[in-house]
C-alpha cells in the first residue's frame, strides 16, 4: 500500500468535478465551477490541518500554510497547481483504472472500441510496465492537467503534518483558476503568497524539471475589405478574405507548429473567420529567445504596414499582447532552486529531465511579478484530451520530490 493512501482516491474525486475554464469569460475565475471546486478544496486543506486556509475572491485562488517545525533560518516555498482543464470536453469525466499494464497491449477506452491507447500511436506507452495507469473512458479528457498536482501537492501537506518528525521551514501551497486560458496568474498577489521560491507542479512524464519556457505574445488582425456585386467589382471590390490569406501568407511557412521543435520558435494560426466584407484571424506568437521574439512582433507590424500603404488607407489593424516570458530570465539568476529539485529527484533515484518547454506555466508569468518558480513533473501523459492518462506511481513519485525538495530544504539557511 502506498504511503499516500489518499492520493488516487482524492485525484478521482478530483477529475469526476467538472473545472473547465472559458476564454470568452470575463469573470475570475471565468467558471462558477472553479469558485465551487476551490472551495471544496478550502475545506479540504482544513481538514488535513493546514493553517491560514483562505479562498481569495479577487483572484480565485486557494492559499493555506504549512507552518515550519524547525528553528532554523530556512527559505520558505510554495507549490501551486490549478485547478482549470483544457478546452475540450469535461463532463461526466469517467476514469478507468488498468493495473499492471504489460507495456504492450492495445487499452480499449470505449465500449464500441473507437479510442485505444496503444503501443504504435503512443510508444512511450512500453514505459509503464507493471504500473497502475489511469485513463479516460474516451468520451472525455481526464483531467490529470492539473488535478495530478493538486492531487499531489495535497497528498504531500498530509504527509507532513502526519510525520511532524520532518524538519521543514514554511510551505506555502495555491490552487488556482485559468491556468488553461492563460490569464490565472494574472491576478496572483505575490505578496499574499510570500514565498521566497516556488515550484508549479504542473509538468508531464516524470523527471521533468523545467524552467526555461517560451516568450508568448498574441494577435488578432481584423482585415477590413469593400464588398460590391462580383458581377462588377472590378478594381473596385476589397475582399478581406483575401487579405487576410495575402497576410498569412507572406510569414515564413517553415516557422509553424508543426515544423518545429526544439527552442524553434513560430507563429500559429489559431483562428481565421469572416466574409468578403470583414475577416478576422488570431495568432499566438512563440520563441524561447527574447529577441527572436520581438523580431516577431516587428515582423507581424511591419507586414501590417505594407499592405495598409498599398493601399494607402488602414485596411489591416492589428490587436497584438504580450502574454507571458522565458522563465529562464529570473531563475538563471540563482539556480540553487534547481539544484534542490534536482537533488531531491536524485535522491529518489528519478533521473531530471532539464529541457526547455514549449510551452509556459502559471511560473512564466509570477517568475517576473518576484517568486522564482520553476515547473516539476506531474506525472500526465497526452494532456488536453481523451488520450490523456496518468500513472498512479508517477503522482506518487511527484509527491515524494514535494516532500524531500521541502526536507532538504531544511538543511540549507538562509
Amino acid at each position: 500500500m502506498s504511503k499516500y493512501e489518499n492520493l488516487v482516491p482524492r485525484f478521482l474525486r478530483y477529475v469526476k468535478t467538472e473545472t473547465r475554464s472559458n476564454p470568452e469569460s470575463q469573470t475570475t475565475p471565468s467558471t462558477e465551477t472553479q469558485i465551487a471546486f476551490a472551495h471544496e478544496l478550502a475545506k479540504e486543506l482544513t481538514a488535513i490541518g493546514m493553517s491560514d486556509v483562505q479562498y481569495y475572491a479577487k483572484n480565485g485562488f486557494v492559499l493555506a500554510t504549512l507552518p515550519a517545525n524547525t528553528t532554523k533560518n530556512v527559505r520558505s516555498i510554495g507549490f501551486i497547481s490549478h485547478m482549470d482543464t483544457a478546452d475540450f470536453s469535461a463532463d461526466n469525466v469517467q476514469p478507468q483504472i488498468v493495473e499492471n499494464y504489460d507495456g504492450e497491449s492495445t487499452i480499449t477506452l470505449d465500449a464500441e472500441g473507437k479510442y485505444t491507447l496503444n503501443t504504435t500511436d503512443f510508444p512511450f506507452l512500453k514505459n509503464y510496465q507493471g504500473q497502475t495507469l489511469i485513463t479516460t473512458d474516451g468520451s472525455t479528457l481526464l483531467g490529470s492537467d492539473d488535478k495530478s498536482g493538486i492531487a499531489e501537492i495535497m497528498s504531500a501537506m498530509e504527509f507532513l503534518l502526519a510525520h511532524p518528525e520532518i524538519e521543514h521551514g514554511e510551505v506555502r501551497v495555491a490552487f488556482g483558476p485559468d491556468e488553461e486560458i492563460g490569464v490565472g496568474a494574472d491576478k496572483f498577489d505575490v505578496n499574499d503568497f510570500n514565498v521566497d521560491f516556488a515550484y508549479t507542479m504542473d509538468g508531464g512524464p516524470v523527471g521533468e524539471l523545467q524552467y526555461e519556457t517560451f516568450n508568448a505574445a498574441q494577435a488578432t488582425i481584423q482585415f477590413l475589405g469593400k464588398n460590391v456585386h462580383p458581377g462588377s467589382a472590378k478594381n473596385t471590390m476589397i475582399n478581406a478574405l483575401q487579405l487576410a490569406i495575402d497576410f498569412h501568407n507572406q510569414l515564413p511557412g517553415e516557422e509553424v507548429p508543426e515544423k518545429t521543435d526544439g527552442t524553434q520558435g513560430f507563429y500559429h494560426l489559431m483562428g481565421f473567420s469572416g466574409t468578403p466584407e470583414e475577416a478576422s484571424m488570431s495568432y499566438i506568437i512563440r520563441d524561447h529567445d527574447r529577441e527572436s521574439f520581438e523580431n516577431r512582433k516587428k515582423n507581424l507590424l511591419a507586414i501590417q504596414e505594407k499592405m495598409n500603404a498599398a493601399f494607402n488607407q488602414e485596411r489591416v489593424v492589428i490587436d497584438m499582447y504580450d502574454q507571458y516570458y522565458n522563465m529562464k530570465e529570473v531563475i538563471e539568476k540563482d539556480l540553487s532552486i534547481i539544484e534542490l529539485a534536482k537533488g531531491a529527484m536524485e535522491q529518489l533515484a528519478i533521473e531530471p529531465i532539464i529541457e526547455p518547454v514549449r510551452g509556459g506555466t502559471d511560473g512564466s508569468k509570477i517568475s517576473f511579478m518576484g517568486i522564482p518558480t520553476p515547473n516539476i513533473f506531474a506525472g500526465g501523459e497526452n494532456m488536453h484530451g481523451r488520450y490523456e492518462f496518468v500513472a498512479v506511481e508517477s503522482m506518487e513519485k511527484a509527491t515524494d520530490v514535494i516532500v524531500k525538495i521541502i526536507e532538504l530544504n531544511a538543511n540549507e539557511t538562509k
